[in-house]
């Protein structure tokens, strides 16, 4: 019998390995993001790039993209809406970044209730996440 207080299994994403590749190996995410649209760590790149550069908004529609691109792959994977997506698995780290981003990028346009929701969703999928993204 299934325990049913243990709560949903982690959910881990493929890896997209040349996607990820090409990023550490020092192409632009630029081109990243247009040569593998569906990986999430470009569009976390660019969210982070622009956002450094003062550039909310369009940190703001990169992180985003990401974000759904993410959920996306997270519902093919078995994702029903909530329960861990595990920080300490790589190929999770581009949505959790982009979430992170997204929630940044909303309270500096003063999205806040929406910046409220991205960081306890981040919580929630993974406590390790959040420290590591807000530290």
């Amino acid at each position: 019998m299934d325990n049913l207080l243990a709560g949903p299994p982690p959910t881990y994403l493929p890896d997209l390995t040349e996607a990820r590749e090409a990023l550490e190996s020092g192409a632009k995410a630029a081109d990243v993001a247009a040569r593998f649209p569906a990986y999430p760590g470009a569009w976390a790149a660019l969210a982070d790039e622009y956002f450094a550069k003062g550039h909310a908004v369009t940190s703001y529609a990169f992180a985003r993209t990401g974000y759904h691109r993410g959920l996306d792959q997270l519902r093919r994977s078995g994702w029903k809406g909530h329960g861990p997506v595990p920080w300490e698995h790589e190929p999770n780290r581009g949505f959790l970044r982009c979430l992170h981003a997204l929630g940044r990028a909303a309270q500096s346009i003063g999205e806040k209730d929406e910046a409220e929701r991205c960081m306890q969703f981040l919580k929630d999928s993974d406590p390790a996440a959040y420290e590591a993204l807000t530290k």
